[in-house]
């Protein structure tokens, strides 16, 4: 039996997590053959290196696709993108894969869409439909138009994708593979590691035997130009609150650098006690982390889809998330210090909210593969308009 090529692009930190479930899967179905390309900030060690967890995992790589340019500004996140279409194509030109897979919404993951729709690989699109503040938005709506085949990950997103014009035979909800994940944690949650002395991190040591949090902030691309100002907040909130706090470095986006320049310049001033900053972790150590954490406090997606499903209080700060569908335990503040404050006290001092699966019921990997294993591969699209 002639197996079909599946080609995941997995291009940086977050897009890992959020399709782990499903390389294995399609890695241990019968009918498939994983070929997995690792790019951009996926491979940079300044971004949490994720290519060091991926081939932990056991997972072989079949190419490395270095493409991320210096800069961290609009143009620079054009330029990258260009080389990454250049790149790519080479690469699915050699691999000739039978279909090629594309993950969700960071700006490069249109540099994997061009290079396979323009060869005429049928494209597969996961996590299309959905709606933020930013250029993401924008480039998850490209992405849509370009595949072929679209693995949403809730009943909100399957309906847009719909009303984008696309063939509603081509579009199935199979929830997000991130949540899988979610899953195992929950099944065992105990915090059965020390952050610290398993990953380091910078800054002072306290005890995580009382309320701590965890903070994910990155740069709005829209709004790039007020990255180090609006980081530098939340950080003077958490420090004049006095947390405990994990603090995660920002992925690679326009505005990257002045989050960074923020985190580094509060660090070097005032030289928090309550505050450690880490680069990455495991996946699943880091949704034990979230899972025993009072509250997540920043802008990531985390906190409108793991959080939801792990009932995690978050504090969802800006416009990144903008319009995205998110549950009961997401407080939505701007970028007043007083806000935030307020907003971060009261998550931490209530309960755990109850369990939301807006994003999937933890088997989405394995409907991911068999959709792939059964599914008609064509890069003819019927558009329903």
């Amino acid at each position: 039996m002639v197996k079909r090529k599946i080609c995941v692009v997995v291009t940086a930190r977050p897009s890992y997590s959020r399709i782990k479930s499903a390389l294995k899967a399609i890695e241990q179905h019968p009918k498939l053959e994983l070929q997995l390309v690792v790019a951009g900030s996926a491979l940079l060690d300044r971004y949490g290196n994720a290519i060091d967890y991926i081939e932990k995992d056991g997972f072989t790589i079949n190419e490395k696709v270095f493409m991320v340019l210096e800069g961290e500004n609009p143009t620079a996140m054009a330029k990258t993108t260009g080389l990454g279409v250049m790149e790519l194509s080479n690469v699915f030109y050699n691999l000739k894969p039978d279909a090629v897979v594309t993950i969700a919404d960071r700006f490069e993951t249109i540099a994997t869409s061009i290079a396979a729709a323009y060869q005429n690989i049928p494209l597969v699109h996961i996590q299309g439909g959905e709606v933020t503040g930013n250029i993401d938005e924008k480039v998850r709506h490209a992405n849509t138009k370009l595949a072929d085949i679209h693995l949403v990950a809730s009943e909100d997103a399957k309906k847009r994708v719909i009303k984008l014009g696309e063939n509603p035979e081509m579009v199935v909800n199979t929830g997000c593979p991130s949540i899988d994940l979610a899953k195992e944690v929950l099944e065992n949650s105990v915090l059965d590691f020390d952050p610290i002395e398993k990953y380091g991190g910078v800054g002072n040591n306290f005890s995580i035997e009382k309320k701590y949090a965890v903070v994910m902030q990155h740069p709005v691309t829209t709004e790039y130009e007020n990255a180090k100002k609006d980081v530098t907040t939340t950080l003077k909130a958490i420090a004049e609150l006095n947390i405990p706090t994990f603090w995660f470095w920002p992925n690679v986006d326009a505005g990257a650098d002045g989050t960074s320049s923020g985190i580094r310049t509060f660090r070097e001033l005032h030289n928090p006690k309550n505050i450690r900053f880490f680069k990455n972790m495991e996946p699943t150590d880091f949704l034990k982390l979230l899972k025993n954490a009072s509250c997540l406090i920043g802008n990531s997606s985390v906190g409108i889809r793991e959080c939801a499903y792990l009932g995690v209080p978050v504090v969802n700060i800006g416009t990144r998330q903008h319009r995205r569908e998110r549950g009961e335990n997401v407080l939505d503040v701007g970028y007043s210090l007083k806000e935030i404050k307020k907003a971060i006290e009261f998550q931490m001092n209530r309960a755990h909210y109850n369990a939301e699966h807006i994003y999937g019921d933890g088997n989405s990997g394995n409907k991911i593969a068999e959709i792939l294993s059964e599914i008609t591969l064509s890069h003819h699209k019927t558009i329903t308009y």
